[in-house]
C-alpha cells in the first residue's frame, strides 16, 4: 500500500483501530512476560539462596 500521508498510514485504510489495538496488546503481552519472568527468575534465585543458606549454615555468596 501506498499512503500519502501519516494520517492515512495510521488509520490503515479504515482498520487501524484493529491493527494498533492488536499491535499494542502484543506488546503489551511480551513486556508482561519478560516482567514475569524476570519475577520468577529472581525469586527463584533467593529461595536458592535461601536453601544454600539453611543446608551449610554459611552464606552462599
Amino acid at each position: 500500500m501506498n499512503w500519502s500521508s501519516w494520517s492515512d498510514f495510521l488509520a490503515m485504510g479504515g482498520y487501524g483501530l484493529y491493527v494498533w489495538g492488536s499491535f499494542a496488546m502484543c506488546a503489551l503481552v511480551l513486556v508482561l512476560e519478560v516482567g514475569l519472568l524476570s519475577a520468577r527468575r529472581r525469586a527463584a534465585l533467593q529461595q536458592d539462596d535461601a536453601d544454600a543458606i539453611d543446608n551449610t549454615g554459611v552464606s552462599a555468596s
